[in-house]
Order: structure tokens, then sequence, then C-alpha cells
């Protein structure tokens, strides 16, 4: 039924800096914007933005359109500048891949902005809250999944894709007036506003070539080992961004902790390596890896990278973590939020080794959890089981 319905609208496209002005300018006299996006990662180091789905409330054929970023002449600035505007909500579900494409594209960071996988993670729905299963419970609807791993730059776009499209904003409306109303009427709209805040921090989506060392996973935690690795992957990441082409297609990750293995001087080492692609052994990429092993070599030990260690030296009591595990499930039940959102199985332990600088100790968690789970710690409270219910007691 949805689908017909925007076929006889004929599922517009916006093509024209003009057009997305009018239907901007529209969308601002509304208190909330849906916005998703379809993109291709597959062979580029950015995101390469194919489709902008937007809808703002109502339930005629004019409210939800497409916008095509390929059109040619097509200037984004008129949905930037809605953006921009605090008097729209931009509603968005898993938002943190979208945003980075407008973060890189323009530095902007649509603000208000609300998070529906995040809300509804608050809302109880589980820790996976999936946009299908949203879709699925909240607005009593099904996703054609066909068009999710189409090629969404070719055009022209079938019927098809178009219609998979505009059912993530179309949807998405039904479900954020349901989670809004959950979270006002709940109080726990503060909530959701403290999980924006890593959303809403330009830190999020600019990649550091310093810090790029702390993705590759190792076993040795040799100084000069690490600053091999450090040097590696800065090459890698700057390499793979100015030519705009996958981290993966410089080198692999254990491609490069054999190279800081075995520590190549020679394009002659690269070809005795198992696990470099080939056309990595000669030209500029040898070259940046040869100088990037020889930099890491002169990396003086007080300069070199050092892995955080300090959770894995804690002494965790097992018996006090296995308590906070139950009482972060009986918060969670308690409050109808995913226990993976209060503290994971990392924070527990590091809470039970005796470290406060941990998430679920402030803000909100500690209201639920933290506040307990610290009175816990010092042998102030108990626990015990009341008929399903686990409840603490005072000491």
């Amino acid at each position: 039924m949805w689908a017909q319905e925007y076929e006889k609208a004929q599922m517009k496209t916006i093509t024209t800096t003009a057009e997305l002005a009018t239907y901007c300018a529209q969308a601002a006299k509304y208190p909330y914007v849906t916005v998703d996006t379809e993109f291709l990662r597959e062979r580029t180091y950015y995101s390469k933005l194919c489709l902008i789905q937007l809808a703002y409330m109502g339930e005629g054929g004019d409210d939800a359109v497409l916008v095509d970023p390929l059109a040619e002449g097509l200037d984004l600035a008129p949905l930037y500048e809605l953006f921009k505007d605090e008097n729209v909500v931009k509603v968005f579900h898993a938002a943190r891949q979208d945003l980075e494409i407008f973060f890189v594209d323009q530095g902007i960071i649509p603000k208000p902005l609300f998070d529906t996988q995040v809300a509804a993670m608050v809302c109880g729905f589980g820790e996976q809250a999936g946009y299908e299963t949203l879709v699925r419970k909240i607005a009593k609807d099904n996703v054609d999944k066909s068009s999710r791993f189409t090629d969404w730059s070719r055009r022209p776009l079938t019927d098809a894709q178009k219609t998979y499209a505009l059912a993530d904003v179309t949807h998405l409306r039904v479900i954020y007036e349901n989670l809004s109303a959950e979270l006002e009427k709940s109080g726990r709209k503060k909530w959701v506003a403290e999980e924006m805040a890593v959303l809403n921090d330009p830190a999020t989506y600019q990649a550091d070539p310093d810090n790029a060392w702390k993705r590759v996973k190792t076993r040795t935690s040799s100084g000069k080992f690490l600053s091999i690795v450090r040097e590696l992957a800065r090459f890698r990441e700057l390499h793979a961004k100015n030519r705009n082409i996958p981290r993966n297609r410089v080198f692999k990750d254990d491609a490069l902790v054999e190279i800081a293995s075995t520590k190549p001087t020679s394009e002659d080492d690269l070809g005795r390596s198992r696990l470099l692609l080939r056309e990595a052994r000669r030209g500029d990429i040898a070259t940046g890896i040869l100088a990037a092993v020889q930099a890491g070599l002169n990396t003086k030990p007080k300069d070199a990278p050092r892995i955080d260690a300090s959770r894995e030296k804690l002494q965790v009591n097992p018996a006090l973590a296995d308590m906070l595990r139950v009482l972060v499930k009986s918060a969670a039940d308690n409050e109808g939020v995913a226990q993976k959102l209060i503290a994971n199985s990392a924070d527990l332990d590091a809470i039970a080794g005796g470290l406060r600088d941990v998430a679920a100790l402030s803000g909100w968690r500690k209201e639920v959890f933290g506040a307990d789970a610290l009175r816990l710690c010092d042998g102030k409270i108990g626990l015990a089981v009341k008929g399903e219910k686990v409840v603490t007691f005072t000491l």
C-alpha cells in the first residue's frame, strides 16, 4: 500500500539546486525532518554519496523526496542550511556513517540531532535495535531488503531502488514520533541527549594518522615494534586518504604486523613477504613502507608508543565482577534499557578492579546503576533475590 502511494506520487527525485531549495524551505516549517543516505565505500577511502532521502511530517506524495547528489550542477547548500536550522530536529537511524559524509564534505554536523537506534536502546528495544525491527514493531510494516546491496551510483535508479530508499525515511517518521513520545513520557530525553554527545563531536569523524596504529591488533608491547607499527599505520592512512582508496588496498593489518616483525630494508626484502600485496612491493608504497620502518627503528625509546595496559593489569575481584553483572542485568531489566548501553563486560571488570573513570559511573548511567555499583564495591549494600527480581539491601 505504501509503495503504491509513492508510485502514484512518481517518487519525486530532486536534481536541481532550485528544487532542493524549495523543498528545504518547506521542510523548515516542520519540527523535524528524517534523513538517510545511500553510499558506496568498497573502493574508496571516503564514502561516495550516491543518494539522500528526506521526509518531513505528512502523508502525501510531496513530503518525502530523493535527492540525487550525482546530478550535474546540483549544490547541496540548501540542505546544509536546513541542517544548521536548530528549530528543526534532524532524525537519523544509526547516524554515524551518514554524519561522517556531511562532515567530510562541509564540516557540518546537523543540529539538533536524534538517532533512533540510540533512542530505541533507551526505550527497551534491545542491544541491536535494527531498523527492520523498529519498522516491524513500531510502524507495523516490513522492509523489502532486495535493493539494499545494489550499486547506488548507477543511473537511472530503478523503481525498486527508489521505493526501498524512500521507505527508509517515511517509516522513520513513525518511529521517531513513537520513540520521542516514549522518551517524553519516561523523562529520559536527557539520556538520549547525553548519548548524542559523541555524534555531535567533530573528533568522531576525524581520522588522526598519528593514532591509526591503535586500531591494529598486536600481541607485542615492545617499544621498537610499536614504533614501526605506528609509522606504518601513519603512512598507510595518509597514502589511502590522499589517493582516496581503502586502507586495505595499500596493505592489510596482517601484512603491517608482518613488516613490523621482519623489519625489511630493501625492495628485495619486501618481495619475500607472504602477506604484502604484489603492487605494494614496489613503487610509492614500497618506498613509503621502507621509510616508515626506518623511522620506527630510529624512534627514541622515550618517544615510542605504549599500549594502555592499565586494565590488563587490574586485580579484578571475580566475585565482585560477577555481582556487578547481576546488578547491571537487574538495572537493565528494571529500567527497560539495553544492558550493553549501561555497561559492557570490560566496564564491569574495570569497576571491580578499582577504576572509577568509567562511563557507567557518570551521567544517567550513574542514576540507574553506577551509584549502586559503587556502594556494592564499598561493601555498603548487598544483593538478594525477591521473587523474580534482584534487590539491594543495606549492610
